[in-house]
């Protein structure tokens, strides 16, 4: 579990690209009422990346429906953000999941080096421990981790099994973490 790749822009431009195709896949599908959705994304000010993140990274993608009347919003899920969390996804993930594994002085290193507050990482540790295992979500996906994970031990039992075997490339391990955690990104994924 290596801070360093969070801090490189290659990571970040491979979740951009991962982010451009779920949009893509949202946009095909139109609007729910049958009109076409057009971009209507949203700026996004992302913290806990490098700083010479492109321009164009500090954008959620997001769609509006071309229908008088309905105009409804459609935000596919992101591998980049969490909600409406400022903090991008994986580092959210794991500055809560060192907080559990961790010494304090890491925990201390990881808060300095990506600027968080102490209060917020104890904010995401309720997050993973108390709100995740109530969401509709985790209580299907969990299913599909085998041996069953404790919700005590979330995150960091979820980035171990998605890191594990990817030491020579661990994009390839936090693309399918995220990838599997994206239907919390969106509103209607975070529901109990």
């Amino acid at each position: 579990m290596d801070h360093r790749l969070l801090q490189q822009v290659t990571f970040w431009t491979v979740l951009f690209s991962i982010d451009r195709e779920l949009a893509a896949t949202a946009c095909q599908a139109g609007c729910s009422c049958g009109g076409r959705l057009h971009r209507a994304d949203f700026p996004r000010k992302p913290r806990g990346g490098p700083p010479d993140l492109p321009r164009e990274y500090c954008y959620r993608f997001s769609f509006c429906c071309n229908r008088e009347g309905c105009r409804k919003r459609v935000t596919p899920p992101s591998i980049r953000f969490l909600g409406r969390k400022v903090y991008l996804h994986a580092v959210i993930i794991l500055v809560a999941a060192m907080r559990q594994g961790a010494t304090p002085r890491r925990v201390g290193f990881l808060a300095e080096l990506f600027e968080i507050d102490r209060r917020t990482i104890v904010r995401w540790q309720v997050f993973w421990q108390e709100q995740f295992p109530e969401t509709a979500f985790w209580k299907v996906a969990r299913g599909f981790l085998l041996p069953l994970v404790d919700a005590a031990s979330l995150p960091l039992e979820l980035l171990r099994r998605f890191l594990h075997g990817h030491d020579s490339d661990p994009t390839s391990g936090w693309k399918g973490l995220l990838g599997f955690l994206s239907p919390i990104t969106t509103t209607e994924g975070l529901k109990g």
